[in-house]
């Protein structure tokens, strides 16, 4: 079953249950997946990667708001956005600890036979690509960064 069709069936739940919170972080993340399959050449269904990488995106776009909002003194604001980051992140691949993080950036850059800070960009990209969803790319920027420095 994809995403689109759990989304579907937890929103169902959520009415049913009149969890308005959960229920609002269900709807965003059901427009996202809409405006993602019906843009230009997308197709119906999505892979999922880019499921992932929507989630991922939806989730930074909450981290981001809540530090905002948390800057300003309007708590009331953010506690709405962290609501809807545990819905978000319940549907999210497991997030890899600060070591499993580590041990797999090292031998990403053992695979690529990375030596100094030159090869900081094709490390990470392959990091990126490798960990979507699985672990935040400022974190994963600044391990490679620590390891190749």
């Amino acid at each position: 079953m994809g995403l689109k069709s759990t989304i579907e069936s937890d929103m169902k739940e959520a009415m049913r249950a009149k969890d308005k919170d959960r229920l609002r972080a269900l709807r965003a993340i059901k427009s996202m997946i809409l405006l993602e399959a019906t843009k230009e050449g997308g197709s119906d269904e999505l892979s999922q990667e880019d499921e992932i990488k929507i989630l991922s995106k939806a989730a930074k776009q909450r981290r981001d708001s809540i530090e905002i909002y948390q800057k300003q003194g309007r708590n009331d604001l953010a506690e709405v956005e962290i609501q809807e980051l545990a819905v978000i992140e319940s549907y999210l691949p497991k997030q890899l600890s600060e070591e499993e993080l580590k041990s797999k950036i090292e031998g990403f850059i053992a695979q690529l036979g990375a030596s100094s800070a030159k090869d900081l960009g094709k490390v990470i990209g392959f990091a990126n690509k490798e960990l979507a969803g699985k672990a935040e790319g400022k974190t994963i920027a600044s391990i490679v960064k620590s390891l190749l420095n």
